[in-house]
């Protein structure tokens, strides 16, 4: 007699390698805490408190909207703790208590929950939030003032503040070693630019994020900051200079490889990576905004979908 159970199928995936939510999630906290506790030592206690009430509010809200469903429980996953500690960590130290909440609230709700949980989402939940933050509330992210105003005798700037307000001739005082130690204010995880570099490094290891998306982004970034400047080097920085600051290296390790709203195929993940690149440094030289990694990958989110059907052509023939 045949056994039925035999006939029975389910949903994708038929096959599982063991790999878990959990462990990617986890691991790529354990990667950002260099960036994150360097920031600490540097912003003091007001960055701890943005960053644990970052972390909780985004693990509450997401409890909320599993019980709100009648869902299981998914804050075990850590996936709710990630994006509350990546959040945290490109925003300054002396941000309010209520564009936090409403920061994780956009982040979780909005940028992912509203799409089904993890895995639905087609844009980074992460950048979603600061994002609507940047436009809605921009003198939030005004690093210098706001840190001006935490601490008197703060002496460090934003670079790319000084590079859109005052050009290239006041680039002189920041020096590469200084740039990638974390001598520049800027959000609270997001400065260190050696702790990110060995943070990304790590998960490429692990496998828990590609290299292709990565790379190509740092290349997409250096080669048209190479061009802008040896077109204007009077008025346009340097590549080094734009690979080092703002939101560059978080964006290329942390943020742009997000499985989501990220290509799977190698070729799309090179010109997804390429083109994040690209808009940042023309929306940094050329458009209104400071910094233009939240906004370029944010694009390239949209643009997945239509990359990922890039597929090589099959070799051989039809018989």
């Amino acid at each position: 007699m045949l056994n039925p159970t035999k006939f029975m199928v389910s949903h994708a995936p038929f096959i599982h390698n063991g790999s878990k939510i959990s462990d990617r999630s986890y691991h790529t906290i354990l990667a950002a805490l260099p960036a994150v506790l360097f920031g600490f030592s540097q912003y003091g206690m007001p960055a701890v408190g943005v960053v644990s009430l970052s972390m909780a509010t985004a693990m509450l809200w997401e409890l909320a909207i599993n019980l709100l469903r009648r869902h299981p429980k998914t804050i075990g996953d850590g996936n709710a703790a990630l994006i509350g500690l990546l959040f945290a960590m490109l925003i300054p130290a002396t941000t309010p208590w209520w564009a936090i909440i409403t920061g994780t609230f956009v982040c979780i709700v909005i940028g992912k929950e509203i799409y089904g949980g993890i895995g639905g989402n087609p844009v980074n939940p992460v950048l979603l939030g600061l994002a609507i933050l940047m436009i809605s509330w921009k003198d939030v992210f005004d690093f210098d003032t706001a840190l001006l105003n935490y601490d008197l005798e703060f002496t460090m700037v934003y670079p790319l503040a000084v590079l859109k307000h005052f050009g290239v001739s006041a680039l002189d005082s920041f020096r590469t070693i200084d740039l990638l130690m974390g001598k520049q204010a800027g959000g609270i995880g997001a400065t260190f630019g050696l702790g990110l570099i060995a943070g990304g490094l790590y998960l490429i290891a692990r496998g828990f994020i590609r290299w292709e998306i990565s790379l190509s982004f740092l290349v997409g970034i250096f080669f048209t900051a190479l061009i802008f400047n040896q077109f204007d080097s009077v008025r346009y920085a340097g590549p080094v200079f734009h690979l080092l600051t703002g939101y560059t290296l978080v964006g290329a390790f942390f943020l742009a490889t997000e499985d989501s709203s990220s290509p799977v195929n190698f070729i799309p993940m090179l010109i997804y990576g390429a083109g994040g690149g690209v808009l940042t440094v023309l929306i940094r030289n050329i458009g209104a905004y400071v910094d233009g990694v939240v906004f370029a990958i944010l694009v390239m989110n949209l643009a997945n979908p239509l990359l990922d059907k890039i597929r090589p052509k099959a070799i051989g023939r039809v018989v």
